[in-house]
C-alpha cells in the first residue's frame, strides 16, 4: 500500500492547532495529531476536510486575533 495507491484508506487527523489533514490507515497517528472521526478513501477525506476547515488559520492565531478584538472593543 502507498499514498498514491487508490485502494489506501485513511484517517482524518488533526493537532493541536485545529490544522487537519489524512494519513493512511495503516500507519500509527503520528505525535501531535489525533483522529478526527473521518475516515476513507483519500479524496472522501480531502472532500470533508474542505467542507469542515473553513478558516485555515492556526487556532493560536485565531485566539489571539479575537483577544485583540475584545481588547479593542473594550478600549473604545
Amino acid at each position: 500500500m502507498s499514498w498514491g495507491d487508490e485502494n489506501t484508506n485513511f484517517h482524518v487527523v488533526v493537532n493541536h492547532e485545529e490544522q487537519y489533514s489524512i494519513w493512511p490507515d495503516y500507519r500509527e497517528v503520528p505525535a501531535g495529531w489525533r483522529l478526527a472521526g473521518k475516515q476513507g478513501k483519500k479524496e472522501e477525506c480531502l472532500a470533508w476536510i474542505d467542507q469542515v476547515w473553513t478558516d485555515m488559520r492556526p487556532l493560536s492565531l485565531r485566539k489571539a486575533m479575537d483577544a485583540d478584538t475584545v481588547n479593542g472593543a473594550a478600549q473604545a
